[in-house]
């Protein structure tokens, strides 16, 4: 397998310029140092869609699609990194040159890569199956063309059959050369304990599951037979490249059209997806029967803020939405409900009306959470003052978990005004509920220190891995997420910039230059502190990475070809001298003026170069995870104001780093003495039913020690007047 070699790689990010490029696909107007236009992710009529070329992205600030060059074409024409690379190397004319992994390379290659290349070859095996035997097309797409599938939306979804032979898909597989290791890792073969397998999906329509790049990652097989003692269903087990809880089935067909309607429709199966899809209305997923888990619903939230789930009317459908309500407002979407005529399900509904029919339907049908929820609760309830009042409690503490206190507000009120309360006996129970979640939040585990683990992580684990963090204690991660924001934004934007220095003991003469990174990493290590979210300490140590092994060599490359072009201006502007006819003084005077001049922005070039190298190089990485993060922590809504630049020149954040980065990081050391301090308290309480005096002491003199740490950081941040020399950390 071909790769483009590293140096192409760099050739090609170094030449692409963002205006450039997304000109291509938008019409921009300069606004400033800026580019505007309207934004080609989703539909506006007024400009959103800012393009910086001195930071080389571009970033919509309504649905905050966007990135460098290289993301912009992944997200906008849905190609992968190798194909937005190519396509950029042949818009600038540059020749690829690549490389043959070697075999060694071909040894490592990851047990993802193989389980992907492993579920490949068995969809392309399903599908020929489907359509190029004659079993397959007696069987399995007699049974699509029954369920009325057209042959779009067989080649859309990537529909398969399996036939019904044990070893069929393991023979073909072994055959092409797929060990047997990861066929069963990924569960395509089964192993019993006497050591014979078989395939799992054989005799069985396939539904494979695509991540959002479009790999595969897991099938689902329905049954043909009416046997009652096989199970209907049989899905992939969960592996390396499969988690059930994260994925969504349709999502990598559906995600362009959730962004444009900045909708997504929620539905149970396969069929229900398919059938959706045939009848126009495409922004539709499915749980795939399971029930609705947080991972799914952050899925869902990466697209838009609004859901609308769709059930079968039966009284199942009916207890399954409301179980997944809470998790989709906890999740802070704005939610809606909707239950189709007795009798039908998405699918029937869909292959019964045209879509305009299907679209006007749940349109004019489809309810808020809290009139729904209400209406069947108390349809239950009838007039039972008791089972009344359980109703109001259950609506309460969906309410609760809106992270949005504005939003809990109006729902109380309107919870209120449909069950004919008092609003403010509402608000007070409320306020109980969400103070109690909160402080059970509290008392949790703290997100996990990545720090010593991440490096064995993919970005997807590591994604999955934070989400999971901020689960496990939201309140704790909610406080603190913001501050550690605020630091990476800096190490990302100026991560290599040498904004002060200090004394080398060995030689005092010369003042060491001092790098972001390297005082950030610096002061956390001293204070043993860290981030605690697994996704930004990757895009940190990311950081760390790029300025170890990839800004030396491309330093020494930059400072050559700058030096070219000091020597080419220095000897266009003698000659312009000479040609004026100076006497010799002004010659000399002139030629001093010139020497300082192009001195001064050759050593801006190259202050400029070492502040941007790992932003430019962050977000045009290969690493969705850094490349995503990165983007939108870089990009800036908005520019200030000519007013404030007309008097004089004004402070920019790079000149202000010897009093903004050292103040960033005893902010975040301060929210994190608070959060222990808040620990300490929580576990006083408990040492003090517990009765345990001498424990009680103990936590007493610890919460003292840290108050008058956090009072020196408290004097720190009140002091007005900083002096940029004395950086705490480092004297």
């Amino acid at each position: 397998m071909k790769k483009i070699d590293r140096e192409t790689v760099q050739k090609i990010l170094d030449t692409a310029d963002i205006v450039d490029v997304v000109s291509d696909f938008v019409s921009l107007k300069r606004r400033g140092a800026n580019y505007i236009g309207l934004c080609p992710f989703h539909n506006e009529r007024t400009p959103s869609f800012s393009v910086s070329k001195s930071k080389g992205i571009c970033k919509c600030f309504s649905c905050g699609k966007g990135g460098a060059p290289v993301n912009f074409l992944m997200e906008l024409e849905q190609m992968s990194y190798q194909e937005a690379l190519r396509w950029l190397a042949n818009k600038y004319h540059i020749e690829i040159k690549e490389r043959e992994e070697s075999e060694e390379e071909r040894r490592q290659a990851s047990e993802r890569e193989q389980m992907f290349a492993v579920n490949e070859f068995a969809l392309n095996h399903f599908r020929h199956n489907l359509t190029d035997t004659d079993t397959g097309r007696a069987i399995g797409l007699s049974y699509f063309r029954q369920r009325g599938i057209s042959d779009a939306m067989i080649d859309r979804f990537k529909l398969g059959y399996a036939i019904e032979l044990n070893d069929d898909l393991h023979n073909a597989a072994a055959n092409a050369g797929y060990k047997d290791e990861f066929l069963e890792r990924t569960g395509l073969i089964v192993r019993k304990e006497n050591g014979q397998t078989y395939d799992r999906f054989r005799g069985r329509v396939i539904y494979p599951v695509h991540t959002l790049s479009g790999k595969v990652v897991a099938f689902g097989g329905r049954t043909l037979r009416t046997d009652k003692n096989i199970a209907k269903y049989v899905n992939s087990p969960e592996s390396a490249i499969y988690r059930k809880s994260f994925e969504l089935y349709g999502l990598y067909q559906a995600r362009q059209a959730i962004t444009r309607a900045d909708k997504c429709i929620l539905v149970e199966g396969y069929m229900d997806v398919i059938s959706m899809h045939q009848a126009g209305i495409e922004n539709v997923v499915a749980s795939s029967g399971t029930s609705l888990t947080d991972g799914q619903i952050r899925m869902i939230h990466r697209f838009t803020q609004n859901v609308t789930v769709i059930y079968d009317s039966d009284a199942a459908g009916i207890k399954a939405s409301l179980r997944g309500i809470d998790l989709l407002l906890a999740e802070g979407l704005n939610i809606k409900v909707l239950l189709l005529p007795e009798g039908e399900d998405p699918d029937s509904f869909s292959q019964k009306n045209e879509s305009g029919t299907v679209e006007r339907y749940i349109r004019e049908n489809e309810s808020d959470f809290i009139r729904f929820k209400t209406r069947i609760l108390l349809d239950e309830a009838g007039n039972d003052p008791m089972r009344r009042s359980k109703v109001i409690s259950d609506i309460l503490r969906s309410i609760s978990v809106i992270p949005d206190a504005v939003t809990r507000g109006i729902y109380a009120d309107e919870c209120a005004r449909l069950m004919g309360v008092k609003a403010d006996m509402l608000h007070a129970q409320l306020k109980k509920l969400v103070t109690d979640i909160t402080y059970r939040q509290s008392l949790k585990q703290q997100a996990d220190n990545a720090k010593s683990s991440i490096a064995d992580l993919t970005p997807q684990q590591i994604q999955d891995a934070s989400d999971d963090a901020a689960d496990r204690n939201a309140a704790v991660a909610r406080r603190l997420r913001p501050y550690e924001e605020a630091l990476l934004r800096l190490v990302l934007k100026y991560g290599n910039y040498a904004f002060t220095t200090f004394a080398d003991e060995d030689n005092p003469q010369e003042p060491t230059p001092l790098r972001v990174t390297d005082y950030v990493s610096g002061d956390l290590d001293a204070d043993e502190v860290s981030f605690s979210d697994p996704a930004l300490a990757h895009v940190f140590q990311c950081a760390v990475d790029i300025i170890r092994d990839e800004w030396p060599e491309e330093r020494k490359r930059f400072i050559c070809d700058l030096e070219k072009r000091m020597e080419t201006e220095l000897a266009d502007g003698r000659r312009a001298l000479a040609e004026q006819g100076l006497s010799v003084a002004d010659i000399t005077r002139g030629e001093i003026e010139l020497n300082e001049r192009v001195q001064r922005e050759f050593d801006e070039s190259i202050a400029g170069f070492d502040a941007d190298f790992v932003a430019r190089r962050a977000t045009s990485s290969p690493d969705d995870l850094l490349r995503r993060i990165s983007t939108d922590m870089i990009a800036e809504p908005h520019q200030l104001s000519k007013i404030y630049t007309r008097s004089g020149h004004v402070a920019s954040e790079r000149e202000r780093l010897a009093d903004l980065l050292p103040r960033t990081l005893h902010e975040l050391k301060s929210v994190h003495l608070s959060v222990e301090l808040d620990s300490i308290l929580a576990e006083i309480k408990i040492a003090q039913e517990r009765g345990d005096t001498d424990e009680v002491m103990n936590l007493i003199n610890r919460m003292m020690e840290r108050k008058a740490l956090q009072n020196e950081f408290a004097k720190y941040l009140g002091e007005r007047n900083l002096n940029p020399d004395k950086l705490p950390g480092w004297e």
